[in-house]
């Protein structure tokens, strides 16, 4: 066989090669899925009832910095905690901020339940608060970051049409940290934590094919529930 005709042979060979490779890449992908592990921690520091009439209102933790848990987070959690089989009264959270204002705009936000206590001794902060039945203040605490990432994608574009090849991989962590404040006692009724790890991969082989593990979601729905058995729990 002569050379010239050797060396397309080789190419054909090595396209073979490489979209056996990107194959394989690509359903080991699909295997692994975007898995995600979470758990769930409790601490409780009072016993907690709820009556019918009264609600929970859930607020991001304000910082000085201006940091706090994404707003997509905390509304996440209060919508979870207003589904299901055993919903619980929500009170809107903005309604609650702009009803106390000043009093829980970052930087004037108590950061401690002692701060919190203060805050109620003043009849007309008092007064609201028992106009809106809300007896439970939940802080929520935290955020979702990405804590790894590798490979490569390359996409290109022709006359004939394009696509993209190569295997992109990342890891997300979720961690979040509810603190519930008992408005009717002045007191802490306790913390719970919640927190999500998962792998999200990328294989492409002509199509992208995201695989994405829902760190942020199962963080959501852990909190949710656990806060549900928490508040009704006696």
């Amino acid at each position: 066989m002569s050379q010239a005709l050797a060396k397309p042979h080789l190419r054909d060979n090595l396209a073979l090669w490489g979209q056996a490779l990107c194959i394989a890449i690509a359903a080991q992908a699909l295997l692994l899925g975007g898995c995600v592990t979470s758990q769930v921690e409790e601490l409780r520091q009072a016993q907690t009832d709820m009556a019918a009439f009264e609600s929970v209102v859930i607020l991001g933790r304000q910082h000085d910095s201006g940091l706090q848990a994404e707003e997509t987070f905390t509304n996440c959690v209060s919508e979870a905690l207003a589904a299901g089989d055993t919903p619980l009264r929500v009170y809107p959270d903005e309604a609650f901020v702009d009803g106390l204002f000043p009093w829980f705009e970052p930087g004037t936000a108590p950061l401690k339940i002692e701060a919190m206590a203060q805050l109620l001794q003043k009849p007309n902060i008092a007064e609201k608060i028992a106009e809106s039945h809300v007896r439970y203040l939940i802080w929520i605490d935290g955020a979702t970051q990405r804590t790894g990432d590798g490979g490569s994608l390359a996409c290109a574009a022709s006359p004939g049409g394009g696509g993209c090849i190569g295997f992109l991989w990342w890891e997300n962590n979720s961690a979040y940290e509810a603190s519930i404040w008992d408005l009717k006692h002045a007191q802490s009724a306790g913390l719970i934590s919640a927190e999500a790890s998962g792998n999200s991969y990328l294989p492409a082989l002509i199509i992208p094919i995201p695989l994405i593990a829902r760190t942020h979601a199962a963080a959501c729905d852990g909190l949710a529930q656990q806060l549900k058995e928490f508040l009704v729990a006696d």
